[in-house]
């Protein structure tokens, strides 16, 4: 069976409302897609209009009916102010079944409270409300997501949405606030040993983020070039020499000395110290690096530096009041051992190095690793359109 690629839109309504762990969760758990991009924009009334006009188009059942009067009222821009929306695309065989099956299908009868199950995204997040005096009249629809029932549907919104992406930024400015001063900004990483399989994890993260009550405002699936991985963890390494390097030498003395019984002079210590502690704290620096990467410094050409990596993670942007120690009270201490309870790594994490998330450590950073990974571009419309010729 030939590979396919389809979506899964997560509303406005889903988003603002934090519902975007959730879903993603779903997603991942219950598909063997994956996850190939994802990006936050905000459609203009135009492009809503457009893709509304699509989905009429393709038969006159209520549901579509619906969905496509949704799309034009509530996708577009209501009182000059766009919405953000939340795009994820998917890869694998037979995509549009298996995300349909886990988005679950929309009612469009009444159905009593206690027939839901919730086993699906919209069982679990849409609302459809009838009127009281009507049971045929909706009152008010919400789908939580919409995803293509076929191939051909998928392919033709792909490419509609491809044109619509490539002239927009990967960061959505809509919300104007009382005191811009008070605002921050902060990069959040799901590490790539969160994506080894599918699993609840990478939503599970997003919802513990989600308590801070800070706004999404860009988010990317990314694979670090070795350049970027190295350039991003650069001010690491000085920090695990200075750190490390003793620590590693006494460590290598004490074996030494022991597994040959005799007592080494302090000149040599200080040089086992010198050479082979900073080897080793090198080293971990270097791993770091090839965990990020998927490439180890020194194994790649120079040619290889800026291909991407064989693993990919997650970068979001939130936005909001302290926005970097909000992120950071949640996300835990760097050794998870240590991390309280309750926090990201404390749940997730391993070890120092295999911690599950990054987040900035100040607004500078930020600053500096967002002009790293390029957080203004999105490969996503890339993506839809090397597929789909």
């Amino acid at each position: 069976m030939s590979i396919g690629l389809s979506y899964v839109l997560v509303t406005p309504y889903t988003v603002a409302k934090s519902r975007t762990g959730g879903v993603l969760s779903r997603l991942l758990m219950r598909t063997d897609l994956e996850l190939v991009g994802a990006q936050i924009f905000a459609p203009d009334q135009e492009f809503a209009e457009k893709y509304a006009n699509s989905l009429r188009e393709r038969a006159p059942q209520n549901q579509l009916v619906l969905l496509a009067d949704y799309v034009k009222s509530y996708l577009g821009p209501s009182g000059g102010r766009p919405h953000r929306t939340l795009m994820l695309l998917f890869r694998g065989e037979n995509p549009c079944d298996k995300l349909l099956t886990a988005c679950g299908h929309l009612y469009t009868q009444h159905v009593e409270v206690d027939a839901l199950a919730g086993e699906t995204i919209r069982d679990t997040y849409s609302d459809l409300i009838f009127s009281a005096e009507d049971q045929n009249e909706v009152r008010y629809f919400e789908p939580a997501v919409l995803t293509p029932r076929s191939q051909d549907e998928a392919n033709k919104d792909l490419l509609m949405f491809a044109s619509f992406l490539e002239g927009i930024e990967n960061i959505v400015q809509n919300v104007v606030y009382p005191d811009p001063s008070k605002i921050e900004r902060t990069l959040v990483i799901i590490k790539p040993d969160n994506w080894k399989h599918n699993s609840s994890r990478p939503g599970a993260i997003i919802d513990m983020f989600s308590r801070t009550g800070l706004r999404i405002i860009g988010l990317k699936v990314h694979r670090f070039t070795l350049r970027q991985a190295l350039d991003f963890y650069g001010p690491v390494e000085p920090i695990l020499k200075e750190k490390l390097s003793d620590s590693f030498g006494e460590r290598a003395l004490e074996l030494l000395e022991k597994e040959f019984k005799f007592k080494i002079s302090n000149e040599s210590a200080e040089v086992l110290g010198k050479c082979f502690g900073t080897e080793c704290a090198k080293d971990q620096f270097h791993q770091i690096v090839e965990f990020m990467s998927g490439k180890r410094p020194g194994d790649s050409s120079p040619e290889d530096l800026d291909y991407k990596g064989n693993v990919k993670c997650m970068i979001i942007v939130y936005e909001g009041e302290n926005a970097v120690q909000k992120i950071r009270d949640v996300l835990g201490s760097t050794d998870p051992t240590k991390a309280a309870e309750g926090t990201v790594r404390k749940e997730f994490g391993s070890n120092v190095m295999v911690n599950t998330a990054h987040a900035s450590d100040s607004a500078e950073n930020y600053e500096r690793e967002s002009k790293i990974i390029r957080i203004d571009h999105n490969s996503l419309s890339t993506i839809i359109r090397e597929h789909i010729s």
